[in-house]
């Protein structure tokens, strides 16, 4: 059978072998899908070694993304964009570098959470590699605005003007601010930062809100909980990151099987076996 794997640092919390497992499954594909726990500095290597022993791709987490681009000898336009890759696609002499996390979030927020992003106000909290890595995608789906609130100003404009040409083609409004200074209120708060994971609480006061807005967390499971209470607190439809992992992976799925599986079914069940 064909092998995959994910990599990362750490990895045994990975629900990514869970989840193509069950993709195979529905979609008839014959494959292997393993973990791999990659040391600090070894991501080159363990990519070789992976390759040596006939592996057909792999999804790439934490910390390698930024590491994971060198590897590639094409990069798709979203990984050039977001200077970032998350899936590699090993073919006869080329290494394919895609980004999905990106599309993974619009499909969650359009497809499971049934939110238009179309002509909407979004507010995308943080600016590093979890928020490059989904700005590209949100602006193709059209919103009216998306304004990036980093506690590092800097950072968060940088992004703007990379992202400059896309915002400009589709249309939408791309401004950077401070935490504390965010104008406005949002049809939808996407969280990149690791605020969640750290316990530190949501960094943006809930002011940024319209009522019924949409609250997503890119964290899951326990991290997630105390974001998801001060979005219910606040009038606020709480999501977490569970969907944007699973619709990201069935794009990953898609870029190396050419099928794309049903990724609403295996999420429902995730999130029953979760519960």
């Amino acid at each position: 059978m064909d092998l995959y794997c994910v990599m990362g640092n750490p990895v045994e919390h990975s629900k990514s072998p869970w989840i193509h497992a069950r993709f195979a499954e529905l979609t008839g594909q014959a494959l292997r899908y393993e973990k791999r726990l990659v040391p600090p500095g070894g991501f080159a290597q363990a990519v070789r070694a992976f390759r040596a022993e006939g592996g057909k791709g792999c999804n790439v987490t934490v910390p390698f993304k930024f590491d994971s681009p060198a590897i590639a000898t094409r990069l798709t336009p979203r990984a050039r964009l977001a200077q970032a890759s998350n899936t590699l696609r090993f073919d006869a002499g080329e290494v394919l570098g895609d980004n999905t996390d990106g599309i993974g979030l619009v499909c969650d927020i359009q497809r499971n959470a049934g939110i238009e992003l179309r002509g909407r106000d979004v507010l995308l909290v943080g600016a590093g590699g979890a928020a490059a890595g989904v700005l590209g995608p949100l602006l193709e789906a059209g919103p009216r605005r998306i304004v990036i609130a980093n506690r590092t100003v800097d950072k968060a404009q940088a992004l703007v003007r990379r992202h400059a040409a896309p915002a400009s083609e589709h249309g939408a409004e791309l401004a950077a601010c401070d935490l504390s200074q965010v104008p406005g209120r949002f049809d939808v708060l996407v969280n990149a930062t690791a605020a969640s994971m750290s316990g530190s609480g949501v960094p943006v006061a809930a002011s940024v809100l319209k009522p019924g807005a949409l609250a997503l967390d890119m964290m899951y499971g326990p991290a997630a909980q105390g974001f998801l209470a001060w979005a219910g607190e606040n009038g606020a439809a709480g999501r977490d990151g569970l969907g944007m992992l699973v619709e990201q992976a069935a794009e990953a799925f898609l870029v190396w099987r050419g099928v794309r599986p049903a990724s609403s079914q295996v999420l429902a069940e995730l999130r029953a076996t979760l519960a």
